[in-house]
């Protein structure tokens, strides 16, 4: 399945909050609105979405506000 556009900026910016550590509102905000630019969030983009919120639950990314 070839990667959207909207999926890789979105996996190059969660990339960069996970390398970070952090995550700021803005951030969140920015990545939220890289997943539903294109009106859907594909499964891809979903799993990217998820991995990411696991990581903030499970602290390995800091959210700062």
């Amino acid at each position: 399945m070839p990667i959207s556009e909207s999926g890789r900026r979105l996996k190059d910016r969660i990339k960069k909050a996970i390398a970070d550590e952090e995550i700021t509102r803005a951030e969140m905000d920015d990545i939220l609105h890289l997943a539903t630019e294109d009106g859907h969030i594909d499964a891809m983009e979903q799993a990217l979405l998820n991995q990411l919120q696991q990581m903030i639950e499970d602290k390995m990314v800091k959210f700062v506000h």
